[in-house]
């Protein structure tokens, strides 16, 4: 079957994708790479490229999308199909590009859990009964992950490129699946990468906001796994 590569949220790591893990990786190898060791998208997903198969299947979360995104546009025959879960192809406003000066000068004063908890965890999720549990989940993936994590990556979203011309040519099997009430990357948003992918699946989970990985796992985890068919059906 056709290996499977989990990109993560920012300042978060593979526990993000535990529920879909202990499924898929019974069957198919799955790698979830480090997003981190540069500031600009191009070299994260450099770095990626650097431990990936040679050709994979690739899904990403948040800012895990946005660098799938860019793995597509410097090595898209390598990328047997893609899913974008909670993720904007855009580049970034300059309202939010403002607010990452300031996060980023207190993550390294050692006010990382400040940030996160204050300024970025509460937009996360809706609010299920495993609302608190996945909050501290996230919690713990940051302060793991360190101020040098933050900043990289606070760095790489801000100058982050357009990719809307980039999914325009990507002519594989892909899904485009969002929580109903993620405020961070809105259904809108989701719409419009449908719209650009002429091969996508739009998939909307309810009950679930920014990491419906974690929120609804059942329903996000079938999503997945009913486009990772479609991939492995073009072999």
């Amino acid at each position: 079957m056709t290996p499977l590569v989990l990109l993560p949220g920012m300042m978060c790591d593979g526990r993000l994708f535990t529920p879909q893990i202990e499924v898929f990786s019974t069957k198919r190898t799955v790698l979830v790479p480090a997003l981190s060791g540069d500031v600009t998208m191009a070299g994260i997903a450099a770095r990626v490229l650097e431990l990936a198969p040679a050709r994979f299947a690739l899904c990403g979360l948040s800012m895990g999308g946005i660098v799938a995104m860019e793995i597509v546009r410097q090595a898209r025959e390598k990328v047997a199909g893609l899913a974008l879960l909670d993720t904007n192809p855009l580049a970034e406003i300059k309202e939010v590009q403002d607010r990452r000066g300031p996060q980023i000068q207190r993550a390294r004063a050692g006010q990382l859990d400040s940030v996160m908890r204050d300024e970025m965890k509460p937009n996360y999720l809706s609010h299920g009964d495993n609302r608190a549990e996945i909050l501290d989940l996230c919690m713990d993936m940051a302060l793991e992950l360190g101020p040098q994590v933050f900043c990289e990556q606070s760095i790489a979203l801000r100058d982050r490129p357009d990719q809307t011309e980039t999914l325009r040519q990507f002519d594989k099997p892909a899904l485009v699946l969002c929580g109903r009430e993620d405020m961070l990357c809105p259904i809108a948003r989701h719409e419009l990468m449908h719209d650009l992918l002429p091969r996508s699946k739009l998939v909307i989970i309810d009950g679930a906001g920014h990491l419906p990985t974690l929120e609804n796992p059942a329903e996000t985890t079938q999503a997945l796994r009913c486009w990772l068919k479609d991939v492995d059906d073009e072999r």
